[in-house]
């Protein structure tokens, strides 16, 4: 809008010059407003180009600032994931998560099916499979974090001082069932700080399915049972083969 208004103040500025160079310049001093015309078509070019190029540049720049974001929000989420394996619930406490990673482990098991015979009564004794889960072991929940900065994870890349916001709660899945959930997030406009104003405005209210929506890059939701982020698939692509 504020480029629109300028090229139409810059065009009727140009026609009252003309009109009054036609009307009370004379002709020998008349090279002095097309100079100052010149110029001001050029200023104007420059404008226009720098006002197309601007929301391309913040795209590119902000894919940039949300990609380091969502990998930290990627590891808060896979050490969540695996505190729920051992503990059956997630957890708000940062350390307490970070202490997991560092010490815990996780029981490996084996499911097998063996046939037990059941004594119905009366003499009648059936055949009835049972899947019995053995402990076979345990391997350190470290292992899965070999070379992520888990230890650095609740602080927010490119954001001084600010770290994720985390939050626990509870769902009933089916009536007797309740289950834990959580969710991670930081504000998008601390993220994208001293870029355009308006065009983070914009950010912060767009629709697209190929975008983060609302005002926050987020893992996890306490209003579904999800361990899902709010990013699009192309984040994902990005980090698939620095994670790996």
């Amino acid at each position: 809008m504020e480029l629109i208004l300028m090229i139409l103040g810059a065009a009727i500025g140009a026609v009252l010059v003309a009109f009054v160079i036609v009307k009370f310049l004379p002709l020998k001093l008349r090279w002095i407003p097309s100079i100052l015309l010149l110029v001001l078509a050029v200023y104007l070019s420059i404008k226009i180009y720098d006002g197309i190029m601007e929301p391309i540049q913040f795209a590119k720049e902000k894919v940039e600032k949300y990609a380091p974001v969502i990998k930290s929000l990627k590891i808060i989420r896979d050490a969540e994931v695996k505190y729920y394996e051992v503990n059956g619930v997630y957890t708000a406490n940062k350390d307490s998560l970070i202490n997991f990673v560092s010490n815990d482990s996780i029981a490996l098991t084996e499911t097998r099916t063996i046939v037990e015979q059941i004594n119905k009564g009366g003499g009648i004794i059936v055949d009835e499979e049972k899947r019995v889960t053995d402990t076979t072991g345990y391997e350190p929940v470290i292992k899965y974090f070999k070379n992520r900065p888990y230890k650095t994870m609740f602080k927010v890349p490119g954001v001084e001082g600010k770290e994720f916001e985390i939050e626990v709660g509870s769902l009933e899945k089916i009536p007797g069932l309740v289950v834990s959930t959580f969710r991670v997030r930081t504000e998008k406009a601390g993220i994208l700080k001293g870029m355009n104003p308006s065009l983070i405005k914009q950010e912060l209210e767009v629709k697209e399915s190929n975008q983060i929506k609302g005002d926050y890059v987020s893992v996890g939701s306490l209003e579904e049972i999800s361990t899902g982020g709010n990013w699009p698939p192309q984040y994902d692509r990005k980090s698939g083969a620095e994670e790996e």
